[in-house]
């Protein structure tokens, strides 16, 4: 299906005040049936879109288009073709109507290395079908898939237990699965759990009842997702809340401000408030592109025109005054981690939710989940897959609503700021109150008073590279250099640090991680003093050393990338760690057992093997002179 044809069905199907869409997801473990139950639900349909399955596309010539005629397995044989190809790449949304109904189903793949896939298409889904296998019962997958249905705020479950014609239609069977279904599904928190036996390949038990389990006295599959009512009152009456996308102002006569309805709706004439700065208006028009509407509500994208001039920019939301979202930078959040690199807390990562864009980092792992028994378990970071909750601390406030109360308001992802590719959805639990508390204490002596005190700008010189590479004999003599120039300076130095700021990290990942971030803000500081203050830290990670930059102004941070080949270094060994870590005395050294990431645009890169340190250290004064640090 083509993009702009999905958009459509999509939107056609989801307009406002349409209220007889079901959006609901299939999921369990490998091979329960999930593809066969879509083409089966489609096929007997009888109401298929012409447009909604590729291969009748690739195949109209041979065998014409959807329509009653359709032979079954030629369907399922290319929705599972079509699986095949895009199982990484996306979630495949159908779309087919019944006379009572509307549906949009998303397809997910089963293979655990796709929870991601199946976390997308949860987030979005009213009712969640989890398939097994009689035979198999329950399953990891299984287990995992139902928790983040629960996880992503669905309510409604139908346990479909599929292919009871291979153990015979057995009663005792299928009973046995949903009583142990039952126990595991106990304090999620569903509102309804429905179980349908059922044979996905030859219809039973989905639109007609079967014969061969004429034990079943409760609903068929599609009787039971034609009168499922998903909607629940609280969702109903949600206070108005848009995110706003972007500040459209074509030109002098015109000011709106674009975005869809997360929650409730608005009219002209409402007041509403910028949730970031509390700043009051009234709605005077609500503009579509074809015309002007008198009510808007969820779902819908529009542009309100304000009465006054408020100063909004994207990621704002408007909300409804009397009940505004919380506005923090520290809250609590369930994460589910979606990448093969394991999630680290002090590591930056790039938050979104809604159109605000911001930088965050996890700061603490409270507890992970064990997928097997849903009991919580200490741990120090997140693998693939695993899910945990978090605190997390954001570079500005965000607003949002808790995820229980409202989805769209309520979640967000965390993007890797060098790859670009989301590594973690999350679901924000309540605000961190002590982030309510704490506040900015204005100085009458700021930074700038402090450096024009000792007639420089203050800075930060992170020297970063292999050990042995040189970074602390060369940062010895800048800071040398420096206070013979009569220079204010001070040296935080690898090793003097695991004295005493970091005598407790040890050199995990994790550990290297959190001491580059105590140690960026001890520098922090120290630029705010006025200082300019040399760092020598292998800080192996790229991540680590863009987040200190974050913390200091433009111009404020100078990486020098100490370079040196790893024979070299081992050759010099001044502290003999190469050769304990040759004897295997040493975990986690950088170089053997953990990685090393080298700069990839350093301000100054100098190679050590090439030059001695002392032209070394007069290439960084250059530097310092280049950067209008000294004069």
């Amino acid at each position: 299906m083509a993009d702009g044809t999905r958009a459509e069905v999509m939107e056609r199907l989801t307009k406002a005040g349409e209220r007889g869409v079901l959006r609901f997801i299939t999921c369990g473990s490998v091979d329960d049936g999930k593809s066969t139950l879509i083409g089966r639900l489609l096929f007997d349909s009888k109401l298929l879109f012409e447009d909604q399955i590729k291969v009748l596309e690739r195949d109209s010539k041979t065998h014409g288009t959807a329509g009653d005629d359709i032979d079954f397995a030629l369907l399922l044989d290319g929705l599972e073709a079509e699986r095949e190809q895009g199982i990484t790449i996306d979630v495949a949304y159908r779309f087919f109507n019944t006379e009572k109904r509307k549906f949009i189903t998303a397809d997910t793949p089963g293979h655990e290395q796709y929870t991601r896939n199946m976390a997308t298409g949860a987030s979005t889904a009213d009712l969640a079908i989890i398939l097994v296998d009689a035979r198999k019962g329950m399953l990891p997958q299984t287990k995992r898939h139902t928790y983040i249905a629960s996880m992503m705020n669905i309510r409604h479950v139908v346990l479909a237990v599929n292919k009871m014609d291979l153990v015979e239609h057995s009663r005792s069977r299928f009973h046995e699965i949903v009583s142990e279904y039952l126990k595991i599904a106990e304090g999620l928190g569903f509102n309804s759990i429905t179980p349908v036996p059922i044979s996905a390949r030859y219809g039973d038990n989905i639109f007609q009842r079967s014969e061969a389990m004429s034990w079943h006295d409760g609903p068929t599959l599609m009787e039971h997702l034609e009168a499922v009512d998903t909607l629940a009152e609280d969702e109903a009456n949600f206070p108005f809340r848009m995110p706003v996308q972007w500040v459209n102002r074509p030109n002098l006569d015109f000011r709106g401000f674009a975005g869809t309805i997360a929650a409730g709706s608005v009219k002209p004439g409402d007041d509403v408030l910028v949730a970031h700065s509390g700043k009051p208006a009234q709605v005077k028009r609500i503009v579509t592109a074809d015309r002007d509407l008198e009510e808007a509500s969820a779902g819908q994208a529009v542009t309100l025109v304000l009465d006054r001039e408020v100063d909004i920019a994207r990621g704002d939301m408007l909300v409804d005054p009397q009940a505004r979202p919380e506005v923090s930078s520290q809250f609590a959040a369930e994460i589910l981690w979606m990448a093969e690199e394991e999630m680290l807390p002090g590591r930056s990562y790039l938050l979104k939710a809604g159109g605000q864009v911001t930088p965050a980092s996890v700061t603490t792992l409270k507890h992970k989940l064990n997928i097997n028994t849903f009991e919580k378990e200490p741990g120090k970071s997140l693998k693939l897959n695993e899910i945990g909750v978090c605190t997390l601390s954001s570079s500005k406030p965000i607003a949002f609503d808790s995820y229980k109360d409202q989805r769209e308001t309520g979640s967000f992802i965390l993007i890797d700021r060098f790859t670009n590719q989301t590594v973690a959805a999350g679901m924000i639990e309540f605000s961190l109150r002590r982030a309510s508390n704490v506040h900015t204490h204005a100085m009458d002596v700021n930074k700038e008073r402090r450096s024009d005190l000792k007639s420089q700008k203050p800075g930060i010189l992170w020297f970063t590279g292999l050990s042995g590479a040189g970074k602390s004999t060369v940062a010895n003599l800048v800071e040398r250099k420096l206070a013979e120039a009569g220079r204010h300076t001070y040296s935080l130095d690898g090793d003097n640090v695991r004295h005493g700021l970091n005598r407790d990290l040890g050199f995990t990942d994790a550990d290297r991680v959190e001491n580059i971030r105590r140690i960026g803000e001890v520098a922090r500081l120290m630029v705010d003093a006025g200082l300019i203050v040399t760092c020598s830290f292998i800080s192996p990670f790229r991540s680590e050393r863009q987040m200190v930059r974050d913390l200091v102004e433009d111009g404020e941070f100078i990486e020098v990338f100490v370079d040196a080949p790893l024979e070299v270094c081992m050759e010099r060994d001044p502290k003999g760690l190469y050769k304990k870590a040759q004897a295997g005395e040493i975990k986690n050294f950088t170089g053997f057992d953990s990685p090393y990431e080298a700069p990839e645009s350093p301000e100054l890169h100098i190679k050590t093997a090439e030059m001695s340190a002392e032209a070394a250290a007069e290439e960084v004064i250059e530097q310092l002179i280049a950067h209008g640090l000294i004069g």
